[in-house]
């Protein structure tokens, strides 16, 4: 509750007079009841038209007034209601920007959406209906009992027994629908989980023939929401019942006990139209908080989900240290230094003492089998995870030390799987660069064999669409390469980034790349041998350790791992092994 109200700091001003303009008409609606009950009595029975033309002019503003309170008060709620939406949204997505992968698997992407735009819509919903329909209920119950109670104590009594009996009921309902709401946002994950999966492997599912089983699957999904969904309306379509039933059973004992007591001479005609009238306005606001009960206990079950990510401590936290440009630059840019890596929830390292150094201007380049590690230390320069023990340096300084933005400033990176934004082609090259000039463009789409790029109708400002789906394998990783060498970095990260491109594109591309990043340390995460064969310095991993390190041809006569590799991968290629 915290966090929200914190949400809300900045719009202390608007909360005010939302509630204020809410209760100016909330004292309207009840003061016209009073008005027409002095004018029945002293206007009507006492036959004074001019009392009456006065208390009608006097409705009529009061009217007026409190009809233009509730539609400000709608306008400046509606307001509210979209800016603290919109903040939370911003929130949410701030701090997922903060989490390591890790932190972001703990909740998945399925439920980031969900908290995202459901959960937050609901709330945003839920504020703009507690404004308008629940906090005046207590200045309604309030007034109109005191009001009743000046009429007639038995009725003001009346109202009390009838209020808390239904109030009662409601927080009883209430509290019994939050677990099964709870349930329905688990199911709401479950669902966008079950169909972001069943659209992104729409192809795997066809053509395995599995569409019966993903539609029992999703089947099930829906009717688990529906039983739940079906269980809560149930609860609230009751609590609705009774409390109609129990306000035209209170109509009903107040033109009972009324009309006695007019005949006896305690109260007059109009006081029974000012009660009937303060029963409606009570049980007008009490049904539409009602109403309004039915998502409460959902909105608070989505403000609980809100919280979760707002309220968890990233893994990894930035340093307070700068790189010193001012030093003598270093021809060691990054440097492994018996670095371990596990995950959170391993039991076992995936990484093991490794050792190793990129230089400026040299190309080292990792290998190794399936399952080996070699992606993890590139995610570990970027600090998507931290070391386990041990450190990685730049430029001689702990990257734990660093922030994260500074330390990404001096790394480009081209990721296993290759993604690219919707939106122009210029917009994903300058992506990690902005600004970059016209010919840093050219120079890196020339470099990165992506000239097909010209090609197109509207050239760099062609279209692009939600992760590249327009264009095929080679021209994404093509692209991608592009993109990180309009970006001037200190070090070059390609990890298995030349899988899609045919011989003669690699060849070409690999010799413009020598030249583009002459000034820089390159490192190659690669399958392929041919991929790493002149690489200055060639890491081979097995099971997270580092068995053999050196070039080309060191290794093939001195590490075991790597002629294998080599025998497998160049068959039909002169070879000398160890």
């Amino acid at each position: 509750m915290t966090t929200i109200l914190n949400f809300l700091k900045p719009y202390k001003l608007l909360c005010f007079f939302t509630l204020l303009v809410m209760f100016v008409d909330v004292a309207g609606s009840l003061l016209i009841p009073t008005i027409m009950a002095k004018m029945i009595d002293a206007g009507i029975e006492g036959k004074d038209v001019s009392y009456m033309i006065q208390s009608g002019k006097i409705m009529l503003i009061v009217a007026i007034i409190s009809g233009l309170s509730a539609l400000l008060g709608s306008y400046l709620a509606a307001t509210l209601s979209s800016k603290l939406g919109r903040d939370m949204r911003k929130a949410i997505y701030g701090k997922s920007l903060e989490f390591s992968s890790y932190d972001f698997e703990r909740f998945g992407t399925g439920s980031m959406i969900t908290r995202t735009m459901n959960d937050v819509n609901i709330v945003q919903q839920s504020a703009v209906w507690l404004i308008q329909m629940v906090l005046p209920v207590p200045a309604v119950c309030v007034s109109g009992v005191v009001m009743a109670f000046i009429i007639d104590a038995s009725m003001g009594f009346l109202l009390i027994g009838a209020i808390v009996a239904i109030m009662s009921l409601s927080v009883f309902i209430t509290r019994k629908a939050s677990l099964i709401f709870d349930m329905l946002q688990k199911f709401l994950d479950k669902m966008n989980v079950l169909l972001r999966e069943n659209i992104s492997g729409v192809r795997v599912i066809r053509a395995f023939n599995k569409e019966k089983y993903e539609e029992k699957r999703m089947r099930k999904s829906f009717e688990d929401y529906a039983e739940s969904a079906i269980r809560a309306n149930r609860l609230f379509a009751a609590l609705e019942s009774f409390a109609l039933f129990a306000v035209n059973f209170l109509f009903v004992i107040i033109l009972w006990l009324g009309g006695n007591r007019i005949g006896i001479g305690l109260m007059e005609i109009g006081d029974i139209v000012a009660l009937a009238q303060y029963v409606a306005i009570i049980s007008f606001y009490i049904m539409m908080a009602q109403m309004v009960m039915i998502m409460m206990p959902r909105a608070i079950i989505c403000v609980r989900r809100i919280l979760e990510p707002l309220s968890r401590t990233p893994e990894i936290k930035d340093g307070n240290m700068s790189l010193d440009t001012s030093m003598e630059p270093t021809e060691e840019v990054v440097s492994f230094q018996k670095v371990s890596f596990r995950f959170a929830d391993a039991d076992e390292n995936v990484l093991e003492n490794l050792n190793f150094k990129c230089k400026k201007g040299e190309t080292t380049a990792i290998i190794g089998g399936t399952g080996s590690g070699k992606s993890t230390i590139a995610k570990l320069i970027l600090r998507f995870h931290d070391a386990t023990s041990g450190a990685i340096l730049l430029k001689g300084k702990d990257i734990k030390n660093l922030t994260q933005r500074e330390l990404r400033e001096h790394v480009s990176y081209v990721p296993q799987k290759v993604w690219l934004f919707s939106g122009a082609i210029a917009d994903n090259l300058t992506h990690g660069s902005e600004p970059a000039d016209e010919y840093r463009i050219k120079r890196a789409l020339s470099a990165a064999q992506a000239e097909f790029v010209y090609d197109l109708p509207d050239g760099i400002y062609s279209r692009v669409s939600q992760g590249g789906a327009n264009f095929s394998g080679g021209q994404k990783q093509r692209l991608s390469i592009a993109r990180a060498l309009s970006k001037k970095a200190d070090m070059y990260i390609f990890d298995d980034s030349f899988s899609a491109l045919d011989f003669k594109t690699d060849a070409a591309l690999r010799k413009a790349l020598a030249e583009e990043t002459k000034d820089a340390a390159v490192l190659i995460i690669s399958q392929r041998i041919n991929a790493i064969i002149n690489a200055d310095q060639i890491v081979v991993l097995e099971e997270g350790k580092i068995v053999g390190i050196g070039n080309h041809d060191f290794l093939t006569k001195n590490c075991r791992v790597y002629q294998d590799i080599a025998k497998s991968q160049m068959a039909g290629q002169p070879f000398e092994g160890g």
